[in-house]
C-alpha cells in the first residue's frame, strides 16, 4: 500500500484526493489498479514492452486530466479503463507501432517461407484480407474486434457506443455473409 495511505479508500475520496493533487492518492491508485489496465492494454496491444509504456501515459493522464472525472457518468475505474484503452488504441494506430509491426510480420514471413511452415502465413497471404473486404464496413469492423483484437461483444459496445444487440446483429451477419461466400468458392 502507499505510504501515506491506510485502509481502503471510496471513489469519492480518491477523486478529492487526485484533485488536491495529493501524490500518495496516484501510488494508491496504481497500486490497486494498474494490473487490471495493464492487462487490458497488453490484450489490445500484444507486447509488454509497449504496454507497460501506454500503462504509464494512462496513469500520468489520470493525474493530468482528474478534473474531467465526472461521478455521474460512471465509476472511476471505468474512467480509467476507457482512457487507458483510448492510448492503447492510438498507440497501436501509430505510425512507430505500424512501423514495427510491418517489420516483424516480414521477418515472420521470410523465417515461415525458409523453413518450408507455410502454415503460419500470415493473415494477409492466407486470404481472410480478401474475404473480409466482401462484407459491410460495420461487419467489418465487428469482426475485426472479436477475432483479431479479442474484444468481447461487451467490450465491443463499450468502445464503440454501438448497442449491444446491433454488435450481435452485425457479427451474425458478418458470419452468415462469410459462410455464404465460401460456399460460392
Amino acid at each position: 500500500m502507499s505510504p501515506g495511505i491506510t485502509g481502503v479508500l471510496e471513489q469519492n475520496q480518491i477523486v478529492n484526493l487526485l484533485k488536491q493533487r495529493d501524490k500518495s492518492a496516484l501510488a494508491y491508485l496504481y497500486d490497486h489498479y494498474s494490473a487490471a489496465i495493464y492487462g487490458n492494454v497488453l490484450r489490445i496491444l500484444g507486447d509488454e514492452d509497449v504496454a507497460k509504456e501506454v500503462l504509464q501515459d494512462a496513469f500520468m493522464k489520470y493525474w493530468d486530466k482528474i478534473d474531467s472525472f465526472d461521478s455521474s457518468k460512471g465509476r472511476l475505474f471505468t474512467w480509467m479503463l476507457n482512457l487507458a484503452r483510448n492510448l492503447a488504441i492510438d498507440k497501436l494506430r501509430s505510425k512507430e507501432i505500424k512501423k514495427v509491426q510491418k517489420t516483424d510480420d516480414l521477418a515472420d514471413n521470410v523465417y515461415n517461407v525458409e523453413s518450408g511452415n507455410l502454415i503460419h502465413q500470415s493473415i494477409d497471404g492466407s486470404g481472410v484480407k480478401e474475404l473480409m473486404n466482401n462484407l459491410r464496413e460495420e461487419e467489418r469492423n465487428i469482426l475485426e474486434f472479436v477475432y483479431f483484437k479479442g474484444y468481447t461483444q461487451s467490450e465491443i459496445t463499450e468502445e464503440t457506443g454501438i448497442p449491444l444487440g446491433t454488435v450481435k446483429t452485425r457479427l451474425r451477419m458478418a458470419l452468415k455473409s462469410l459462410r455464404s461466400i465460401l460456399r460460392v468458392e
